[in-house]
């Protein structure tokens, strides 16, 4: 059943707040926000987000939000404000008891309330009892982001990478065991080359590394860098950038592509994706941006990726190491940018320490390191199930 006004709680926690109202087959026409001072930037932002799907987008504010008392009574003036029009309270957000005095008002008046299941992405009835409503999968990540109080300045592009560049990384995926140490030594020249996109000289040891060769030719078939002397020259940025460790966001990338097609088949679906994705947030003064190699929408939940090549071992082991930043960094903008629901994973393409294996288990990060990489779509497909 269509209800013409949403009541919705303002919180931090957007999703729930714009799911229900985008969702083409449990739309409202308006969206009323329950709105405490302290969530007016929360409110702005969902604003911003169902007003350009076309909602109308009104508030009724309210003083306290920890008060019972007063959010029932505001609650009650508001349904006084609306009678005779179908309006339902979506109960999911707000502090609890801005949800406990929002639930009695409307129970007392006898009008309907509704959840969203958080695991399940449907809606749920509260009152009167109805069948359960599969939420639709609408939201893109531009308006997912900005719902949770970022924006999406810059991405890269959306097409599938390339069969020769396919390819190409996935023989250097399906290699890892033997080519983990040489790559180390390519990222360090490709590192090195930042300035003048021309590494320092390989040593006589490195030059006579069977592996090394190997991999330094996959990468000069495809015209992405060449001898100079004793050192690799590389054409432009953008190629010594992919050789330094774009290649395997790309794989990353290009297994999410493939998934997305294999998932609609059974029935799911990946809603939207990316990769190299800059985002801003506002947080007092200061603008704070942030860059996400791989990030993809599923039943309305965000997952955020990082990509890494570089080794581990030799970092320190302890908060400071290069693994422990990686999984921070995740652990902090899963629930920025994802609210109560994100998910992160950390993708290397080294061995991951078991020191860092275990900091990921602690903060609820997946990881899929070394040869587990192979079987990335696998991994995937079965952390989004």
């Amino acid at each position: 059943m269509v209800h013409e006004i949403h009541l919705a709680l303002v919180s931090r926690q957007a999703t729930p707040n714009i799911t229900p109202a985008l969702d083409p087959d449990f739309r409202p026409r308006e969206v009323a926000l329950l709105v405490s001072p302290d969530m007016i930037r929360q409110a702005d932002a969902l604003t911003e987000v169902l007003s350009a799907y076309g909602l109308k987008v009104s508030r009724w504010p309210i003083e306290n939000a920890w008060d019972i008392e007063h959010v029932r009574d505001r609650v009650l003036d508001f349904l006084a404000g609306r009678e005779g029009e179908a309006v339902a309270l979506n109960a999911t957000g707000g502090t609890k008891p801005m949800s406990i005095a929002a639930y009695e008002a409307f129970r007392a008046l006898e009008r309907p309330i509704f959840y969203v299941h958080p695991e399940k992405d449907r809606v749920v009835w509260l009152y009167p009892h109805g069948e359960s409503h599969d939420l639709g999968d609408r939201v893109k990540l531009p308006a997912f982001l900005q719902a949770h109080g970022a924006r999406l300045e810059k991405q890269g592009g959306n097409q599938g990478v390339s069969p020769a560049r396919r390819e190409l990384t996935n023989r250097l995926v399906n290699d890892v065991k033997c080519l983990a140490p040489a790559l180390t030594t390519l990222n360090w020249a490709a590192a090195q080359a930042q300035k003048g996109l021309v590494s320092p000289p390989l040593n006589p040891a490195q030059r006579r590394n069977p592996l090394l060769l190997d991999l330094i030719g996959r990468f000069e078939e495809e015209g992405l860098l060449a001898w100079e002397g004793d050192g690799l020259r590389f054409p432009d940025e953008e190629a010594r950038a992919y050789v330094n460790g774009g290649w395997f966001e790309d794989h990353v990338y290009g297994v999410i592509f493939g998934l997305r097609a294999r998932m609609q088949s059974k029935g799911r679906s990946i809603q939207d994706f990316g990769r190299h994705l800059q985002v801003s947030r506002r947080v007092g003064r200061e603008l704070v941006r942030n860059e996400l190699d791989v990030a993809f929408l599923a039943d309305n939940r965000l997952y955020i990726i990082e990509c890494k090549t570089q080794r581990f071992d030799n970092s320190a082991p302890g908060p400071g190491s290069r693994g422990a930043a990686a999984l921070y960094k995740l652990d902090a903008l899963k629930d920025l940018l994802g609210g109560l629901q994100g998910r992160a994973m950390l993708v290397t393409y080294q061995v991951l320490p078991p020191v860092d294996r275990q900091r990921a288990r602690d903060l609820n990060i997946q990881v899929c390191s070394g040869a587990e990489t192979s079987g990335l779509g696998k991994k995937i497909e079965a952390w989004v199930q």
